[in-house]
């Protein structure tokens, strides 16, 4: 699986013109299963999103986890994160998983997350969104399971 996790000062998702999710300080996660992802990935990537020190705990250092720093996250499902462009101009989508099975596994990786004690509010997968932020820092980190 893929994420590009960002830390937010807050963040929202909004669907024709009305706000479905939002979040204050926290994490925006845009997250992709790929082809061959499964359940391992899923929770894999939930754990280490979970423990990721991206939050500061004093200026300069930045030592805290989404949940020692009391923050949420927004997850949206965004298959272009699987995006192929090594051809033209164009890219190609063959590596992101099938519909379904990338629904299934954005559903497992979001519920690994609480799991882990995150709050959790999401986008709706398959939906057009607007996604709302305001980076924090700006901090972005790129995670795939299969580096």
């Amino acid at each position: 699986m893929r994420a590009l996790i960002q830390r937010v000062a807050e963040a929202r998702v909004d669907i024709v013109g009305e706000t479905v999710s939002r979040i204050d300080a926290g994490m925006l996660i845009l997250v992709c299963a790929m082809r061959g992802d499964g359940d391992d990935q899923a929770r894999s990537l939930a754990r280490k999103v979970a423990n990721l020190r991206i939050f500061e705990s004093e200026p300069g250092k930045m030592n805290l986890s989404v949940l020692a720093s009391g923050g949420s996250a927004l997850v949206v499902s965004q298959f272009t994160l699987a995006a192929d462009t090594s051809r033209g101009n164009r890219p190609g989508f063959s590596y992101a998983a099938p519909p379904d099975e990338g629904e299934r596994l954005y559903e497992l990786f979001t519920a690994s997350l609480a799991e882990h004690g995150v709050p959790v509010a999401t986008g709706r997968f398959g939906q057009v969104m607007q996604v709302h932020l305001v980076n924090d820092g700006p901090v972005t980190i790129w995670i795939d399971t299969a580096a």
